[in-house]
């Protein structure tokens, strides 16, 4: 077999396994919150600006709108947003946190720092992942293109 066949030379596997990891850990601080992980990232994506379009939080987190729709209307059934036509604009839906929804929001603003105590991870290794992610970052959006 050639070498850059091997499980342990793809570049793609220590991401995929982190990332499932983390995502793992996640799952135990979201269960209690009843909410998924990409329920979660529309909360963090709702709490730097609000309202905003199903488009804007697609971009952002992305999903496309077959993937997103569903999830949102399922965080509309729990009471935690609210899904609006724009006044000048009605194909554009907004999005809002509820009363509700901003309670949930607090709550779950605590996860990363509870992540952090559980995971065990060091400022070092924190300050190690930032300074790849731009690199990250950069790659992505060249395959997103």
């Amino acid at each position: 077999m050639d070498e850059h066949l091997k499980l342990k030379n793809q570049i793609c596997f220590p991401f995929y396994s982190l990332s499932k990891a983390i995502t793992r850990h996640y799952r135990v601080f979201l269960d209690k919150l009843d909410i998924t992980y990409p329920q979660y990232l529309v909360f963090m994506v709702l709490g730097e600006k609000e309202p905003q379009s199903v488009n804007e939080i697609g971009q952002q987190l992305t999903l496309d709108s077959g993937t997103l729709t569903p999830m949102l209307k399922r965080m509309e059934q729990k009471q935690l947003i609210q899904r609006n036509r724009k006044k000048s604009d009605e194909r554009i839906v907004e999005i809002s946190l509820t009363a509700k929804g901003r309670v949930l929001q607090k709550e779950a603003a605590q996860i990363p720092e509870q992540l952090i105590d559980v995971l065990g991870i060091s400022s070092k290794d924190l300050e190690e992942l930032k300074e790849i992610k731009p690199k990250i970052q950069r790659i992505l959006d060249k395959i997103q293109k």
